[in-house]
C-alpha cells in the first residue's frame, strides 16, 4: 500500500508544527486569531444558561466549534480530514489552557486590552472561584493540557495513517 504523498507530507509538517505549539503553547499559533471571535460567540451562545455557562460557554464553544467539523468529516468518512481538523481542535484546547493557566495571576492581556490584575474580567479566575478549584488552577490547568497534547498526538497519529487509505475517488480512479 503507497501513500498518499501530498497527504502524508501535509501530515508530517501539521504534525511538527502543532507538536511545537504542545510544547510550547505560549508562542500562540495562527489559529489564536481564529479562535479569539469563535470564543467571544460562545458567551452569547451561551447567554441564556445563566451567568456561570455564559462564561464558560467562550471556552467550550472555541472547542465544539472545529469538534463540529472533525465530526462531520467522520460522518462522510472523511478520516483523513477529520484527523487534519482534529489538530485545530487540540490547539484550541490548548488555548483554553493558556486562559485557565492564568486564573491566579491574572496577567493576559485580554479583549479589553487590560489584564485582570488591571481589573479586566477573567473568565478563568471567575469559573475557577465558583467552582472552589482556584486552589487548584494548576492541575485544571495541567489537566486541560494533557487533553490538548494528547489530541494533539492523536491527530498526528491519525493523519498519517490516513494518509496511506485511497480516498472513494482515488480508488475509483485505479479501477479505471
Amino acid at each position: 500500500m503507497h501513500p498518499n504523498y501530498p497527504k502524508l507530507i501535509f501530515a508530517i509538517l501539521l504534525s511538527i508544527y502543532f507538536l511545537w505549539i504542545a510544547y510550547a503553547p505560549m508562542h500562540g499559533s495562527f489559529l489564536d486569531f481564529i479562535d479569539l471571535p469563535i470564543h467571544e460567540t460562545g458567551h452569547l451562545l451561551f447567554r441564556p444558561f445563566g451567568e456561570f455557562m455564559m462564561i464558560a460557554g467562550g471556552s467550550l464553544f472555541q472547542i465544539i466549534f472545529p469538534l463540529v467539523f472533525a465530526g462531520y468529516f467522520i460522518w462522510q468518512e472523511k478520516y483523513y480530514s477529520a484527523a487534519v481538523v482534529l489538530f485545530w481542535v487540540g490547539q484550541s484546547i490548548l488555548n483554553v489552557w493558556v486562559y485557565a493557566a492564568d486564573a491566579v495571576v491574572m496577567q493576559l492581556v485580554l479583549t479589553s486590552g487590560f489584564t485582570g490584575t488591571e481589573g479586566s474580567f477573567h473568565d478563568w479566575n471567575y469559573l475557577l472561584t465558583e467552582t472552589g478549584l482556584i486552589a487548584s488552577t494548576k492541575t485544571v490547568a495541567g489537566i486541560i493540557r494533557l487533553i490538548a497534547t494528547l489530541t494533539i498526538i492523536s491527530a498526528a497519529i491519525f493523519s498519517v495513517y490516513y494518509s496511506f487509505f485511497p480516498t472513494a475517488a482515488e480508488t475509483f480512479e485505479s479501477d479505471l
